[in-house]
């Protein structure tokens, strides 16, 4: 049997996946230049040295979505007759187990330094002949990190549900986390600077626990998505996804039918399903049955663009009761 075909966006979509690729290239310099500039200043502090960690483990995430959408793109073969959809999961996926797992590390090394009554000190810098605090540039090496996050973020977060991207989620939640976790060391360097030696940690902590957060809830919907979970919606991921059920109302009304059933799964961004159709079968001779059937498909497949490919099987009534 034939492959199915190669994934073409709508031009709407087809925009906004172009913007998203130039919104993660953007990342990718962008945050490799905070996480030097960070790592340049962070001196002692443990608050400094989890949000370059933190910097780092945001690389995973855009270049995850470059690399597996150039991978789902390509188009099916006979080894992968279904395509490499799958991909967008399996780098949604990736990205998260590193998030949770980074999130981990930092909290426990929070709560032993907080335990062990470790004292953070910051002291000066000769910048150009003067002697500084160096927590002024920590502060301005956040705010080089947190102000483009919160920027970039908002952005991806608008083009995501465009295109049904998850790794491109992940990652807008992602840079919601950078923008928190350098506020949260702001407060953390400051009040080190102020003599509460216990802020560095607790902003480490706070900073910690939002990643874990973050990392537990999208490996959750990462895997449930391996597991072929009935489809949820990207940005309410406790909610079900309306297309299947607008899909299945849609279908009914043709005046042949009597019922349908709609079964699908998420294949990164599209989907793959069956639909099981009830014909009202009264003078229907066995070949207009299936050129119906296969209208029907055509159908269902031009109803939305994430409907990739479908498969259509006439049952009984007894087969939907």
């Amino acid at each position: 049997m034939k492959p199915v075909d190669l994934i073409e966006f709508p031009p709407a979509q087809m925009r906004a996946f172009e913007r998203a690729r130039r919104l993660e290239w953007i990342s990718v310099f962008y945050i490799a230049s905070a996480a030097l500039f960070l790592y340049l200043v962070m001196g002692t502090s443990q608050a400094m040295r989890t949000s370059w960690l933190e910097d780092m483990m945001s690389l995973v995430p855009p270049i995850a979505f470059l690399v597996c959408s150039r991978v789902a793109r390509r188009a099916a073969t006979p080894k992968y007759p279904y395509g490499l959809h799958s991909s967008v999961s399996v780098g949604y996926l990736t990205a998260s187990l590193a998030l949770l797992a980074m999130g981990g590390f930092l909290l426990t090394e929070a709560v032993i330094k907080l335990a062990s009554g470790e004292r953070t000190t910051i002291g000066t810098v000769e910048i150009w002949g003067m002697t500084l605090w160096a927590g002024w540039p920590m502060l301005a090496a956040l705010a080089y990190t947190g102000i483009p996050s919160f920027v970039l973020g908002r952005a991806k977060l608008r083009t995501a549900p465009v295109i049904q991207d998850k790794i491109l989620y992940a990652d807008a939640e992602m840079n919601r986390a950078d923008w928190l976790a350098e506020a949260a060391t702001a407060v953390g360097v400051i009040g080190t600077g102020l003599g509460f030696w216990w802020a560095d940690g607790g902003a480490a902590g706070l900073v910690s626990m939002e990643i874990v957060r973050d990392g537990a809830r999208n490996v959750r919907a990462a895997v449930t998505d391996l597991m072929d979970e009935t489809p949820k919606k990207i940005t309410t991921p406790e909610e079900l996804d309306p297309l299947p059920g607008d899909l299945t109302r849609h279908l009914e009304k043709l005046d042949w039918v009597e019922k349908v059933d709609v079964r699908m799964r998420e294949e990164g961004r599209v989907f793959f399903g069956e639909i099981f159709v009830v014909p009202r079968v009264d003078d229907m001779s066995a070949d207009e049955l299936i050129d119906r059937l296969s209208e029907l498909a055509a159908q269902a497949r031009a109803f939305n663009w994430r409907v990739h490919d479908v498969c259509v099987m006439p049952v009984g009534r007894a087969a939907l009761e």
